[in-house]
């Protein structure tokens, strides 16, 4: 049944402006206001609210309906655009209303179970239980339409810079990148199974080899890791991938595109180019290789400045080729006071570190947790060397670097979100580069791919891939926004010989290789270009653009922490006879049989 008949939409609820004019809307009701012998009605569409207006003018029949209206009735008006009598300088529509003769209404409500605002105080929980309901919040649909112009202008820049869209497979073999898989059993090859693509890695590279040469795509991705407020197990990324190519031409394509998106989409200029950083300047400066550098509060290495000092925790860290770091809180003593100290102290040991060490400037005389084993003086030194001043409180770590710097980098951060030091706002990119290509695995003793292994080390460190791994450093580069990773890409390894060493550094057997990635080393024989890419997160860019608090802001449909999904109440149970189709046997564990 057309309840429409005939009426069609002739423009948004948000576009009209111009009195005098015959419009068709159509939208959910947001409010009705009812005065006897006036009714008016808010309609809310994508693009805003119009008012409604009803009178003793309006045809009986007409006047009725919108007496009849509720919250969230689904409605379309006809109507002559006429000023407003009292403007509401609030609404992008304040300054009009639409006069209607004849309304429909194609579709009932019942009460929500909660009330559709832009502000809400509503816990997530519900709000995800009836996420249609939710993204009809104007906040919502604002992120996903910023997220779609973010899609949008990232193809109309890599197209004008000759990319060609292509789609990977979505069910591929099984080649895990970090992350688990994903799997897919399948019917027709009883016990086997595909994977979900962790990205579409290994099939762009073949793109390259196949003389595709600029590869663009925008595409969905899945790991099976724990989720935080930005990850998701399903995600998408603006994945790229180019021939005859070093890591230069890369990051000028990638800045090329950061400055369109901002001068198309968020209506500023990106100064260029990006700052950079090596993974180790960033991580002595700032204790992590994502560091948000809209906040000063660097990390100070004061080794050499207490190598001769007797304190024990000091003394152990150095002989251990440690270091001793501190980060200064400036005017921070009034807040920063013994009890949070102690806070600060048990998030430093809950990640790592066997303490911290402190020095709080509030009267004359500082406050030093260590005061007693420093010699005459020495505490003065220490002071000028950090430009401490009275007011400040000094927080320091020792231990090895690998404690060191990154507790010390988090408690930078804790400290900088506090003092509310973080500006808002501001949009601080960097390139981090020269990353580490392999890092030491305490566990199993043995040197392990910080990247995926196809990452090109560094010219001058192929030397030392057999006799010192420590010193190999990768062709790999992060992109980064306000302490978030956007992005990973690097050279590729494109000779075949290089390939295999590296899969054998690596630990991988040749039964291994053959079996995981045989087809991609066996296309390197028939001539492989040099090529290079990433993939920019489009859900880290677009929470980050808008200042979002969770990626859950900016993905239509999310999952929780769990990795389920409340709405659809997902994943879910299936019947046995599609298990056994699939040659597939439930194996009851404790947790599952408490989910039943």
């Amino acid at each position: 049944m057309d309840l429409m008949q005939e009426l069609r939409r002739t423009c948004y609820c948000g576009e009209v402006t111009t009195p005098g004019e015959t419009v068709v809307v159509g939208g959910f009701v947001q409010k009705v206001r009812n005065l006897g012998n006036l009714i008016f009605i808010d309609l809310r569409d994508r693009t805003g609210i119009i008012q409604l207006a009803f009178s003793d003018q309006t045809e009986q029949s007409v006047f009725e309906k919108a007496a009849s209206c509720h919250s969230e009735y689904v409605l379309m008006a006809k109507g002559i655009v006429a000023k407003r009598s009292s403007i509401n300088p609030d609404m992008k529509t304040g300054e009009v209303e639409i006069l209607v003769d004849d309304l429909r209404v194609l579709s009932k409500a019942q009460t929500p179970p909660f009330a559709i605002t832009d502000e809400t105080k509503t816990n997530e929980e519900l709000r995800l239980k009836y996420r249609y309901l939710d993204l009809r919040r104007a906040p919502l649909q604002r992120n996903l339409i910023m997220r779609h112009k973010i899609a949008a202008a990232a193809r109309e820049y890599f197209y004008a810079n000759g990319f060609i869209e292509i789609e990977t497979p979505m069910m591929m073999k099984s080649t895990p990148e970090g992350a688990r898989d994903y799997l897919i059993p399948s019917r027709i090859h009883n016990g086997k199974f595909y994977a979900l693509p962790q990205s579409p890695q290994i099939y762009k590279q073949l793109l390259m080899v196949s003389g595709m040469d600029r590869y663009i795509q925008i595409a969905r991705c899945f790991r099976d890791e724990d989720l935080r407020a930005d990850r998701q197990p399903e995600f998408t990324q603006i994945d790229l991938e180019m021939s005859f190519v070093d890591v230069e031409d890369l990051l000028k394509m990638t800045e090329g595109f950061l400055s369109h998106l901002f001068e198309t989409v968020m209506g500023r200029t990106l100064p260029m180019p990006l700052p950079r950083l090596t993974y180790q300047e960033s991580m002595e400066r700032y204790g992590t290789d994502k560091p948000d550098t809209r906040f000063g509060m660097e990390l100070q290495d004061l080794s050499a400045l207490v190598q001769d000092v007797d304190f024990m925790v000091f003394r152990s860290a150095l002989e251990a080729g440690g270091s001793v770091r501190a980060i200064v809180a400036k005017n921070a003593v009034s807040t920063l006071t013994r009890k949070e100290i102690d806070k600060l102290t048990e998030k430093a040991k809950g990640i790592g570190a066997k303490g911290l060490a402190y020095i709080r400037w509030q009267e004359d005389k500082p406050n030093c947790s260590f005061a007693k084993f420093l010699p005459e003086g020495k505490l003065e030194e220490i002071l000028t060397h950090l430009g401490c001043e009275k007011g400040d409180v000094v927080l320091i770590i020792a231990d090895k670097n690998k404690v060191t710097l990154p507790v010390l980098g988090a408690l930078r951060l804790e400290v900088a979100k506090k003092f509310d030091l973080i500006p808002e706002g501001q949009f601080h990119f960097l390139w981090i580069t020269q990353f580490p290509f392999f890092e030491w695995d305490e566990e199993t003793q043995s040197w392990v791919a910080m990247h995926h292994p196809f990452t090109m080390p560094m010219d001058e460190c192929l030397p030392y891939l057999d006799s010192d791994p420590g010193r190999v450093t990768a062709k790999a580069f992060d992109l980064v926004l306000n302490g978030t990773e956007l992005s990973s890409g690097s050279i590729r390894i494109t000779n075949y010989e290089l390939q295999q060493k590296m899969f054998e550094a690596l630990g991988l057997t040749p039964e291994e290789i053959e079996a995981k990635f045989g087809f991609l080393v066996e296309a390197y024989h028939y001539g492989a270009p040099p090529h290079g890419g990433l993939g920019i997160g489009l859900d880290r860019l677009t929470m980050a653009l808008l200042e979002a608090e969770s990626l859950r802001d900016v993905v239509a449909f999310p999952k929780v922490q769990n990795a389920s999904e409340l709405m659809s109440a997902c994943p879910s149970a299936v019947d046995q006879e599609s298990l056994d189709v699939l040659g597939i046997q439930i194996k009851e564990t404790e947790e599952n049989e408490t989910a039943s």
